[in-house]
């Protein structure tokens, strides 16, 4: 991530005052948030999922399954909405997703999802915020 640029960039002070100290450390600093802990994994009303960084929308509510992780899982992104890299924090190098927009670490996909695309995209709930269907997206 660190060598990509991205639309919407902020200095750490920026981010450290935009996001709560959670946000924070998973989304500038690669970390994870306890399993279960959000309550968007549990969200079933029809919307989006956005970038809680940058309000850049990512995932649709009618793309999301429960993959019994803990986290939410959706099957495929919205189109443009996500960048990869290779996340080698662990043995085994796995496929790191963040904002297209601005960078921030949203989770990591994985080849084991329901059809039709067979990927499971594992997102942190405290990266993103949902808005229902009716109301206005951010602009």
């Amino acid at each position: 991530m660190n060598d990509q640029t991205f639309a919407v960039t902020r200095s750490d002070e920026e981010w450290r005052a935009r996001l709560t100290a959670e946000q924070y450390a998973v989304m500038r600093r690669h970390g994870t948030e306890r399993p279960g802990s959000c309550a968007l994994n549990y969200e079933k009303r029809p919307g989006t999922f956005v970038c809680a960084g940058c309000d850049q929308p990512l995932f649709a509510s009618k793309h999301k399954f429960d993959s019994g992780t803990g986290w939410p899982s959706f099957f495929a992104p919205l189109a443009g909405a996500i960048a990869s890299s290779v996340d080698r924090s662990l043995v085994a190098p796995r496929t790191e997703v963040h904002c297209s927009r601005c960078g921030c670490h949203l989770g990591h996909v994985f080849d084991d999802g329901p059809p039709p695309t067979g990927q499971r995209y594992c997102i942190n709930g405290v990266a993103m915020t949902f808005i229902p269907e009716n109301d206005s997206l951010p602009a």
